[in-house]
């Protein structure tokens, strides 16, 4: 029965971002989280226009072997990128270092390789209302696949605070921690999030063409209500 519960679960979660994703992005067969979407998106925002800040650092070593880590992503050679990452992170301390460790966890993430992700996000400095709690979300992902599920929801809480009302992101972490009540079988809890997305995103469903009223039903009929 247990396991009857968790496919189910994961049947979900799948269907949440994979709605998610094709309405962001238009990605078609994609199956991935929709975090890596939104890390992507945010470190795609620092490839472009963060040069100018960063080459203003003192710390031209750093910069060079983040950039070189960066090329090498960019030429599809993914595996040498997240050595290099990695070593980047382990060597700096500062910005390159942040960066790095990130971009790092996010390629592990995409490996299955959860538990070392999960080093690399608790050293960065979750900063700023979109690469701040992009990564959060990621955290909490990593935690769902590691079955930490309260861990989790505290990434996710996290996420949805840090993203400050962003009618993208908020909603988008608050599916993420729903899906894990359902697992926890919180549905009354579950439901909550469903009605609040509800009432205060109603962008967010309408652009994404995320069924909020199916997953609000079906939470509701789970709790008895």
């Amino acid at each position: 029965m247990a396991k009857k519960q968790n496919q189910s679960a994961r049947t979900t979660l799948e269907e949440v971002n994979e709605s998610l994703t094709s309405a962001a992005q238009r990605i078609e067969d994609n199956k991935k989280y929709v975090t890596w979407a939104l890390v992507a998106i945010a470190l795609l925002a620092l490839l472009a226009g963060g040069w100018i800040f960063l080459r203003n650092k003192s710390n031209q070593e750093g910069k060079d072997a983040a950039g070189k880590a960066d090329y090498m992503l960019v030429q599809g050679k993914t595996d040498e990128a997240l050595k290099e990452y990695e070593k980047v992170a382990d060597e700096f301390s500062n910005k390159y270092g942040d960066r790095a460790g990130l971009t790092a966890a996010t390629l592990l993430y995409e490996k299955g390789d959860y538990e070392k992700a999960i080093k690399y996000i608790e050293d960065y400095s979750a900063e700023g209302n979109l690469i701040g709690p992009a990564s959060q979300s990621l955290l909490g992902d990593c935690y769902v696949n590691t079955k930490k599920l309260d861990k989790a929801i505290a990434c996710y809480d996290k996420a949805i605070s840090m993203a400050e009302g962003n009618e993208v992101y908020a909603p988008a972490f608050m599916l993420k921690k729903a899906t894990v009540l359902h697992e926890q079988q919180k549905y009354a809890e579950e439901a909550a999030i469903y009605q609040e997305i509800k009432d205060k995103y109603i962008m967010f469903a309408q652009q994404t063409g995320f069924n909020v009223d199916k997953y609000l039903e079906r939470a509701n009929a789970l709790a008895g209500k």
